[in-house]
């Protein structure tokens, strides 16, 4: 019983620690300009047409923090989404190995 306190409180604290990781970048780096693919586009699309490109939104973090986002930010957020998804799925993938083993 003690070893898996000790194993939830481990898990607890790599989850805080993950988030920090992904956070205090975020909030260290708020006056860095980055450019990113997302600029790259806009502005071929720019000198193509010959008119300034109009986005049809803007990014919810981007109204919080009055600017744009850097791209390492938005690459290790969209890192931290995928790792997320794929620790959900690969749960419910070994609960569902772990049923049929039993059910045998």
């Amino acid at each position: 019983m003690k070893n898996e306190k000790s194993r939830k409180g481990l898990v607890i604290l790599l989850l805080v620690v993950a988030i920090l990781i992904s956070i205090v970048p975020f909030l260290a780096l708020k006056g860095a300009e980055f450019g990113g693919s997302d600029d790259a586009g806009s502005q071929m699309v720019a000198e193509i047409t010959g008119t300034d490109y109009e986005p049809w939104f803007e990014p919810i973090l981007e109204r919080y923090i009055g600017g744009e986002i850097p791209g390492e930010i938005e690459s290790l957020i969209f890192c931290l989404q995928t790792g997320i998804g794929v620790g959900i799925l690969f749960f419910f993938i070994g609960r569902f190995y772990e049923r049929s083993k039993w059910n045998k």
